[in-house]
């Protein structure tokens, strides 16, 4: 009996941490924007004065092919896409090959309530090099990186 309340207590225990580490693992360098409406976007994101030239060719592909679902500067948009401006994207935890293969085959959905990704045609994996950049350069300035 005393093992049932031990693992029910650790279970708690292992709940209550994810939820802290979830509530703190938003955008700390902005504040939210008001998210309620469907569309909206997801967290503010500061855009950094110059891209490099790789990340200015990333972002003009981002602006063609990710904005729709993304959002403006990788804000996430309510109950279309998430934000990439968050540090569960952060290279640690996402690496540049995990948004490659998310590009090329799609992602089931596993963070975010917003559903599966499907993959992207028309992209190569030079294309979405340049995405990277950009996004990394967002999130360099934005305290993620």
């Amino acid at each position: 009996m005393t093992s049932k309340f031990l693992i029910a207590g650790a279970l708690f225990a292992a709940g209550i941490a994810g939820w802290a580490i979830f509530a703190n693992s938003s955008n700390s360098h902005s504040s939210t924007p008001d998210a309620s409406e469907f569309g909206a976007a997801l967290v503010s994101v500061t855009v950094p004065d110059a891209f490099s030239g790789k990340a200015q060719i990333g972002q003009t592909a981002y602006q063609s092919i990710c904005i729709d679902c993304h959002g403006k500067d990788g804000s996430g948009r309510n109950g279309m896409g998430p934000p990439l401006v968050h540090k569960i994207y952060e290279p640690s935890h996402h690496s540049d090959e995990s948004f490659q293969r998310a590009v090329a085959a799609g992602v089931r959905s596993h963070h975010w309530s917003f559903g599966d990704m499907a993959a992207v045609d028309g992209l190569t994996r030079g294309d979405v090099v340049s995405i990277i950049a950009y996004i990394r350069a967002l999130q360099r300035a934005n305290g993620i990186l």
